[in-house]
């Protein structure tokens, strides 16, 4: 894909704008440093003990016999009367063998394949909210006028490698069938991979075969080549509902990557404490990852962490604080005991795009980052404790993942950066900005932000003393103003068009 590049070629303007916004190029992302080592390997070898016993002794609820039967053939003590299911650390450990400690997901543009596992990191674009918001428009119910924007400016940003479960719900469309729609979008408006929903077989079926339909392969084939994934919430404490197994039981069946994510808030869906809370959302994700292994050995799995406390005094959720990112990174530490890519989040509570949103975004950012985040999800445009998706906060987010990827390169270490005939080249109380090391890098030299302005108060206040709210308001607008939609052949349109049709007239005839 042709991208204008500055001198040196380190950094580009969007690939899909001959101007407008300069931004970092399209990447896989490396997270090359040691990573962060919370826990020794006495308390982990504790925590992971404790899961077991959550697992052979207190045991998960499921509503499910399907996914009774596969643990009664795997060995497990099934409890059909009270729906539970009980195992040693032995079937685990057998799950564990199988699983791909790295794995592929191949969008309908192939140049955007994106790897999980290892040092790889990818950010995702938020997913989940009812309302969106904006300045100018302020607070409103999710419809799809809003969420196909929200697509646009994932193509557009190429800081984003994956897109969400819906950005937020389009309320005005069937609830039965305004997946098929948002699939759509994702499929029209990008050309990235996207997370399909996995609430019954029905909706992961359609993001499989609309996706196989986009990249002109079968499903078949699309199995030993994955292009789509799917998020199962564990309903924390230790229960595994109906729709989240059939979900995850077709995912795995066609060999779509299924990232287990209990929801545990300690004070509401665990234990007060931070340890407690970590043994419980690690029995709550293994019981997932071998549920995927029973299914299907070898199908892609990622260890999925959302582990964060409540706000004692209101019960309300909170995160970006010390304890979710404590979290984010023992996360990471368990999801490599194991061999299994990890994924957590970059959340935040606040209810505006305002100090806090960018300071409990930042802090749980580089839990992730310290972790070994395979994927960050809800990295850009996540607000109000996940119930708003923001355009502002999408804008302040790039900026924020974009920093970070410049902090993930690694740094050149020769004698041409060392500098000495530089620094010998300048007299005692001069200045390098004539100097010729300093004129051959000036503009490559360092990280020139998207948001941020770096200019001094006299010249800020001249050009309108516009704060970064502001300068984000008008960054979205002309990023939707320079989007280009990515092309698709006119007679897979026509296919993908034609599978929506015949299902929403399965779905009104009542099927899945």
């Amino acid at each position: 894909m042709a991208r204008e590049k500055r001198a040196g070629g380190r950094r580009g303007k969007s690939s899909r704008s001959g101007a407008g916004i300069d931004q970092l190029p399209w990447q896989q992302v490396q997270n090359t440093y040691p990573k962060f080592e919370l826990l020794n390997p006495d308390q982990m070898q504790k925590l992971h003990d404790t899961s077991m016993r959550i697992l052979s002794e207190a045991g998960i609820r499921v509503m499910g016999d399907n996914v009774m039967d596969l643990f009664e053939q795997a060995g497990a003590i099934v409890d059909r009367d009270t729906q539970t299911i009980r195992m040693d650390e032995s079937i685990v450990n057998e799950a564990l063998k199988t699983v791909p400690s790295e794995f592929t997901l191949t969008a309908r543009n192939p140049k955007k394949r994106i790897t999980m596992g290892g040092n790889n990191m990818t950010f995702g674009l938020v997913a989940g909210p009812p309302n969106v918001h904006d300045r100018i428009n302020g607070r409103r119910q999710g419809n799809y006028t809003d969420y196909c924007n929200f697509i646009k400016l994932a193509h557009h940003f190429n800081a984003i490698n994956l897109i969400g479960n819906q950005v937020m719900a389009p309320i005005e469309m069937p609830a039965n069938s305004r997946h098929l729609d948002t699939y759509a979008a994702n499929l029209t408006y990008s050309d990235l991979s996207f997370h399909c929903t996995a609430i019954g077989r029905g909706r992961a079926m359609d993001g499989i075969n609309m996706m196989a339909i986009t990249r002109g392969i079968s499903v078949e084939e699309m199995a030993k080549d994955p292009g789509v994934i799917t998020i199962i919430s564990v309903n924390s404490p230790r229960l595994f509902d109906d729709a989240m197994g059939d979900g995850l039981i077709a995912m795995a069946e066609h060999g779509q990557p299924v990232t287990v994510t209990p929801f545990t808030l300690m004070g509401a869906m665990t234990p007060v404490t931070l340890p407690a809370a970590l043994a419980q959302q690690n029995a709550e994700a293994l019981f997932g990852v071998v549920l995927t292994q029973l299914v299907n050995p070898g199908a892609p799995v990622m260890y999925g962490s959302f582990t964060s406390n409540v706000d004692m005094r209101s019960g309300a959720p909170a995160f970006g604080t010390p304890e979710n990112a404590k979290a984010n990174i023992v996360g990471g530490q368990l999801a490599r005991r194991y061999g299994i890519p990890y994924r957590t989040s970059n959340t935040n509570a606040s209810n505006a795009v305002d100090l806090q949103a960018a300071y409990e975004t930042m802090m749980s950012t580089w839990g992730a980052v310290l972790g070994g985040a395979n994927i960050v999800y809800h990295a850009a445009g996540w607000l109000e404790g996940g119930l708003t998706a923001s355009y502002e906060k999408f804008i302040m987010d790039v900026e924020i993942i974009q920093n970070m990827i410049e902090f993930l390169k690694p740094m050149k270490f020769d004698t041409d950066e060392l500098g000495l005939d530089a620094i010998k080249s300048v007299p005692t109380g001069g200045h390098f900005f004539g100097a010729e090391h300093t004129m051959a890098r000036y503009e490559t030299a360092f990280y020139k932000p998207m948001l941020s302005d770096w200019q001094n108060y006299e010249n800020w206040e001249a050009a309108g003393a516009k704060d970064a709210l502001e300068r984000a308001t008008a960054l979205w607008q002309q990023a939707l103003k320079d989007y280009e939609e990515p092309e698709m052949d006119v007679a897979i349109k026509e296919e993908l068009h034609a599978y929506m049709a015949k299902r929403r007239e399965e779905i009104g005839m009542g099927e899945p």
